[in-house]
């Protein structure tokens, strides 16, 4: 929705901006625009600690920048859940030289886009621009990054939005599962919390905790940005370093998070509610994404459950049995082991046969060796599809910041298909022995209890 104050000048502007980018776009070929980076990004580390990456793209004259800032709820403090996420969403309304409407109004009149959020592992920030307002919009980046003020007034409005969504959440069976899902399965580790906060702790966070939270670990030696698109390695550096250049390099002690424990017994969760579809997550701790068996475990969940309707959850209890439209598993993509979670809606009445299949299935996976077919349609798909993965400058910068906060090596474009091509029918077996359990598991069931039938 336009703002109300946009002016006939700006929209003029921005129509101007629009056009130009379609006559661009006409005069592409779909070949150049999906291409996938012909070569491995570019690293340079600036004299304040900033780890940059860039990648040229030069099929439009556009750059996208990905900041990633390692800090997240994660750090949140005790009974404070949600710090992290309000001071990720509080840099853009705001700085020492700008309010929180100039910010939206600047970036508005050149047609970009900025934005911030905060997440378990990281935070992170985003600017799109046309090639030739990239000045302007390092301005803005570097202006929220550096010099956040977080307005009394804002972040009391934040708080309040924050609260209400929460609240709000607990008419979704489904985020209602969720978060009972991660609390039994990570207990009092931060993993267990949403990143957001609840209702018990966002009222307790004041200004001064988000100055705090600011000060400790929004460092420039924290920090790494990914710069894609219509610009070089030397251009890119100028840039970077002459807006950010203020920011000075800080040494900061982090506190010492607890390892996730693996759960070592099996639990039950019912949540009754007046609900014709019960909403069913069964799963316990998985796998953290640098763990070396990785690739394997992505094939193997790809077999089981997370390959849509090719999987084996889907072809038995869905096409086969009827149960439910849909039913997926996932391993969590965290830098601690995450969650391994098996999701489906069915029928009230049908929720404890639906279980019962969803073990069958993993039982299976772990006890006899997948099909070639099978194994050769999940590689198939898993390396045809990831060019898609990069066919924006936008996907490939979040790629970037990913590959560097996980460790994954510059290289990981190529080394991913060479990864998945190398997993055999052996590792599959071996890795769904290792990393699925099916004596120590959570299952949460949102559902009318009664009809469902769970209770022992």
């Amino acid at each position: 929705m336009q703002r109300c104050y946009m002016t006939y000048k700006l929209l003029r502007t921005r129509f101007v901006l629009l056009l130009g980018l379609v006559i661009s776009l006409l005069a592409l070929t779909s070949q150049e625009i999906l291409a996938s980076p012909k070569a491995e990004p570019k690293r340079v580390v600036l004299d304040n600690g900033i780890i940059l990456l860039i990648t040229e793209t030069h099929a439009l004259p556009m750059v996208n920048i990905s900041v990633a800032v390692k800090t997240g709820a994660i750090y949140d403090p005790p009974g404070k859940g949600g710090v992290a996420s309000l001071t990720a969403i509080l840099l853009d309304e705001g700085t020492k030289t700008r309010t929180s409407r100039q910010i939206a109004e600047e970036i508005d009149f050149i047609g970009g886009s900025l934005s911030t959020s905060g997440g378990m592992d990281y935070s992170s920030a985003s600017l799109v621009v046309l090639k030739k307002d990239i000045a302007t919009g390092l301005a803005l980046l570097s202006d929220i990054l550096i010099n956040p003020v977080f307005p009394e007034e804002e972040v009391e409005r934040k708080k309040k939005e924050t609260l209400a969504a929460i609240l709000a959440e607990k008419d979704d069976p489904g985020s209602v599962a969720s978060k009972a899902f991660y609390k039994a399965v990570f207990g009092s580790h931060p993993y267990g919390a949403p990143p957001e906060g609840n209702e018990e702790t966002i009222p307790k966070i004041s200004r001064e905790d988000l100055v705090s939270f600011y000060q400790k670990y929004y460092t420039p030696n924290n920090t790494i940005i990914a710069v894609v698109g219509d610009v070089d390695l030397k251009e890119a550096v100028a840039l970077i370093e002459g807006h950010f250049k203020s920011w000075e390099k800080k040494e900061g002690q982090f506190p010492d998070i607890s390892p996730v424990k693996r759960l070592t017994k099996r639990d039950s969760i019912l949540i009754d509610k007046n609900i014709t579809q019960a909403n069913i997550l069964l799963g316990h701790t998985g796998i953290s994404r640098d763990n070396p068996d990785f690739y394997a475990v992505y094939v193997m969940n790809y077999i089981l459950g997370g390959g849509g309707f090719s999987s084996r959850l889907t072809k038995e209890i869905r096409d086969n049995k009827g149960l439910a439209y849909g039913v997926y598993s996932r391993f969590d993509l965290s830098k601690q082991p995450g969650a391994f979670a098996v999701s489906i809606q069915t029928k009230n009445e049908t929720a404890r046969v639906a279980i019962d299949n969803i073990l069958t299935e993993i039982k299976r996976i772990r006890e006899e060796q997948v099909a070639d077919e099978e194994l050769r349609e999940a590689k198939d798909y898993l390396t045809g599809s990831f060019p898609l993965k990069l066919d924006t400058n936008a996907k490939i910068a979040n790629y970037v910041v990913f590959m560097e906060f996980y460790n994954l090596g510059l290289d990981y474009f190529d080394q991913y298909l060479k990864h998945i091509a190398s997993v055999t029918k052996e590792d599959i077996l071996r890795v769904a022995k290792k990393y699925i359990d099916t004596e120590n598991f959570v299952t949460v069931a949102v559902a009318q209890q009664e009809k469902a039938g769970l209770k022992e």
